[in-house]
């Protein structure tokens, strides 16, 4: 499995090797090009995810999903949708009632992206939710965790097949 730091710096060397090394390792540099492209379409896939819950956008929400894909125990993309559009529902009905909510934040840190075939891949990350509108009132941790997506290639588009952000890492060395 090739990280993505060291795909990119692989990729950079390979390009400026003189051409015999370039053409022996042409079929290694080709898979670290292409997975440097897919590390990045699925960056780009995650912050449409987050873009889309936090902008309340059930149909953009539901388009980063495959259409069986799944976030938790919710399955679907239709039903994906509705679950954003009765989340916003619930927030907004909060709000009239003189609740003070702020605007919902999600965060995903360390992200690490790893191959499990050229079209299937895991992504691991810690998360967080987090509402605020700024300093005041301080801004409110409503979740925190790790998370395990398993996304996929899908004519060509990557999508997630899998959210799961209530996964238990194992326990290594000490615990």
């Amino acid at each position: 499995m090739i990280r993505a730091g060291a795909a990119a710096f692989g990729a950079l060397l390979l390009l400026a090797s003189p051409g015999p090394a370039l053409a022996q390792d042409s079929g290694v540099a080709a898979q670290v090009l292409r997975e440097a492209a897919d590390r990045a379409a699925i960056e780009q896939l995650m912050w449409d995810y987050v873009e889309a819950i936090d902008g309340w956008n059930p149909d953009a929400y539901a388009a980063t999903f495959t259409e069986d894909g799944a976030f938790l125990g919710t399955k679907g993309r239709a039903t994906l949708r509705q679950m954003v559009v009765d989340l916003k529902k619930s927030q907004d009905e909060r709000r009239a009632g003189g609740a003070t909510i702020g605007n919902m934040h999600h965060v995903m840190s360390n992200m690490n992206v790893e191959f499990v075939t050229p079209d299937h891949a895991r992504v691991y990350y810690y998360h967080m939710t987090v509402f605020g509108n700024g300093l005041t009132p301080p801004p409110n941790v409503a979740s925190v965790g790790r998370g395990l997506d398993d996304v996929v290639r899908v004519d060509g588009k990557w999508l997630i097949k899998s959210r799961n952000v209530a996964y238990q890492h194992p326990a290594g060395p000490g615990g």
